[in-house]
């Protein structure tokens, strides 16, 4: 149990952060973080280690978010607004139609790109961070970056 707390304390913020970015409301992304933690604790046993803990809590958030948004549209009857396909890529990950397809072609990245994109557009580190996390420079951090957004694009079109 410690142990857990010690995930909790560690990765609330930026679990936090990640749904406040998909939901755009911070009560509600409080309560998903919360359950995020809650289902997490629970399930703690699946976790196989094949991604970060980050990734998985992540994971849980987002599949928590869209049930949740479900459920809404399901009792309000009317579809989310449409985000125009001349936005960027880290605005398009709000749209709920492409949001999954986007995850999904995140996830089928190799890495540094995965790594980088994620640490970018979700950790919202800048490029000097990123550069100091992978024992690189900032120019190598917006360089993969930049090369991730093109292969992620690829994907879409």
């Amino acid at each position: 149990m410690k142990e857990f707390e010690t995930i909790y304390s560690e990765y609330y913020d930026s679990i936090f952060q990640y749904v406040r970015l998909l939901c755009k409301d911070e009560t509600w992304a409080e309560e998903i973080t919360q359950e995020t933690f809650f289902k997490a604790l629970n399930r703690i046993d699946t976790f196989r280690g094949e991604c970060k803990l980050s990734v998985w809590l992540c994971q849980i958030a987002k599949n928590i978010f869209y049930t949740q948004v479900k459920r809404q549209q399901k009792q309000t009857d009317y579809p989310f607004e449409q985000i125009p396909d001349t936005e960027s890529i880290e605005q398009r990950l709000f749209n709920q139609e492409t949001a999954f397809a986007l995850h999904k072609l995140l996830h089928q990245l190799e890495n540094p790109y995965k790594e980088v994109f994620w640490m970018r557009t979700f950790g919202e580190l800048s490029f000097a961070e990123i550069g100091s996390l992978w024992g690189k420079s900032e120019s190598w951090a917006r360089v993969t970056y930049h090369r991730a957004k093109l292969k992620i694009r690829e994907g879409i079109s």
